[in-house]
């Protein structure tokens, strides 16, 4: 498996443009438009910092994955995404060295990008996504 880099941190908030609004006047980072992404029940910005991007996410549903998890969390840091050339060539890799997967395929996530999901059981309690990106 290669990994390219750290694509981006996801932090789930209650509130999206709340949340922007802080980190564009305290922090000077602009988000690069938002997305609604219907499958994952969650509206997403990405605000570019340096080499990887911060995604922060904004429930769409009460049931949706970002609700659950700040219901039971609060907000916060909800993942690390890491940037893998192949990611189905990464999940069967992963797989075969016993590594419990949420995703054993990808599925569409935010900008056209694939992504799969790894377990936080098996990687110390860190939710870990894989994302494989166009080229850019």
């Amino acid at each position: 498996m290669k990994v390219h880099k750290v694509d981006h941190i996801g932090i789930a908030v209650r509130n999206l443009d709340e949340s922007l609004r802080f980190f564009s006047e305290v922090l000077g980072l602009d988000a690069e438009g938002m997305q609604v992404v219907d499958e994952q029940k969650v509206k997403v910005a990405f605000l570019p910092c340096g080499e990887s991007e911060l995604e922060v996410l904004e429930s769409t549903a009460p049931d949706g994955p970002i609700a659950k998890f700040i219901d039971k969390n609060g907000e916060g840091l909800q993942h690390i995404a890491l940037r893998v050339e192949n990611i189905e060539e990464a999940l069967v890799e992963l797989k075969e060295k016993g590594i419990s997967l949420i995703d054993e395929k990808p599925r569409y996530g935010s900008h056209g990008a694939k992504i799969a999901f790894l377990h936080p059981k098996t990687i110390k309690g860190v939710l870990l996504e894989l994302t494989e990106r166009e080229k850019e």
